[in-house]
């Protein structure tokens, strides 16, 4: 069982949560969220919010709060495999409560269906907040381009 060690990016100005699954091999190993190069979030992020790609972890967080976005996993437990969302089992879900009430959130999203999926599982019975489907971001998503991702992912701005 693996347990999640990455705190949430947020604050107080935080209105928009994005949520993914649980934090890949490399992102464990950094101990910061999308650590894997070849995954697309940062880039996507920053096209969206017209800056620059963050090159560490403090401008990355920076980027993120400057922009009144917040950041987590649903997952705060599991077992998974390697980085595979589809081996993920035994859940155990993150408590969103402490964001929700510190930050005026107004629209989840959810970074790829398992995320989605897990949210609407185990998050949503227990808030009864809605979560918006984005398409992942995760370079096993070869079908969304990063011009594409960073179209779909500009709903952020206007919802």
């Amino acid at each position: 069982m693996l347990r999640h060690t990455i705190d949430p990016v947020y604050d107080s100005h935080s209105e928009i949560l994005i949520l993914g699954s649980f934090p890949s091999v490399k992102s464990r190993e950094q101990q910061f969220f999308y650590g894997h190069k070849q995954n697309r979030f940062w880039r996507v992020m920053a096209r969206v919010l017209d800056c620059a790609v963050p090159e560490d972890i403090t401008q990355k967080r920076d980027m993120l709060l400057s922009h009144h976005v917040a950041l987590w996993d649903v997952i705060a437990s599991c077992e998974i495999t390697g980085s595979s969302d589809a081996s993920i089992r035994n859940v155990r879900p993150n408590d969103l409560s402490q964001i929700l009430s510190q930050a005026d959130i107004r629209a989840i999203y959810a970074n790829g269906s398992k995320a989605y999926q897990l949210y609407q599982k185990y998050i949503y019975p227990v808030n009864g907040r809605e979560v918006k489907l984005l398409p992942s971001t995760s370079p096993a998503n070869a079908g969304y381009s990063l011009e594409r991702l960073v179209e779909a992912w500009s709903v952020i701005l206007h919802d």
